[in-house]
């Protein structure tokens, strides 16, 4: 397979992926009871040590009803992770949807992608307590996690009055992923001499560093 018809391929399955996030179900009731319940064994007891029975009992309902749901831990946690990395894209999306240039929704996006990976709670549970189970799908094995986010970018790009009018000479993708990789190594290495303690800090060094990216030839 040729480079050009890897990464389509490889945009295919992100675009899938993403879809699958931002659109599925919230679930009924009783499945949101799960997820949060799991959700907050994850965080109190890490992965490895969360059981199914352990969900069960903080959801205050039966094993069977979440086999009948979720067939397996794995998928558990897949649906976790999807309905955690749903909020994270919302949450870029809600802030950039009303900025009328592409330049402000570049920066503006890296403030609340970059805030909220730092603060989200079950991503610094993992990279703390079990860094070994989480690093590898943020690191060596992270292609797919990054394709997922790049896809994302370049969705919020494309819905863009200056890209639906042309007036924009840049490669999305690209700017997507350099976006997306000093996102990662930010939050896996915090300690930077760029100031980015606080989100004006992020905002002012986004606006000297990031913006020009969308005038890029």
């Amino acid at each position: 397979m040729t480079s050009t018809s890897a990464a389509a391929a490889s945009s295919v399955s992100a675009s899938a992926l993403l879809a699958e996030i931002l659109h599925s179900p919230d679930t009924d009731g009783i499945g949101i009871r799960i997820l949060d319940a799991a959700l907050a064994e994850y965080l109190d007891h890490g992965l490895r040590r969360t059981s199914v029975d352990d969900i069960a009992r903080r959801a205050g309902i039966g094993r069977a009803t979440i086999y009948r749901r979720f067939p397996n831990r794995d998928e558990l946690l897949q649906a976790v992770l999807v309905r955690e990395a749903r909020r994270f894209f919302e949450d870029i999306a809600a802030a950039t949807a009303d900025l009328p240039t592409l330049a402000e929704r570049l920066v503006e996006g890296f403030v609340v992608g970059l805030r909220t990976a730092r603060q989200q709670p079950l991503l610094n549970r993992m990279l703390t307590i079990e860094p070994e189970a989480s690093l590898p799908f943020l690191t060596i094995h992270g292609g797919p996690a990054l394709a997922v986010v790049r896809e994302f970018l370049v969705q919020q790009y494309l819905a863009s009055p200056e890209a639906k009018a042309g007036n924009v000479r840049m490669n999305p993708e690209e700017v997507a992923e350099i976006l997306v990789r000093l996102s990662i190594s930010l939050v896996l290495t915090p300690d930077t001499c760029l100031p980015l303690r606080t989100d004006e800090e992020v905002r002012a060094t986004a606006q000297r560093y990031l913006a020009p990216l969308v005038l890029a030839r």
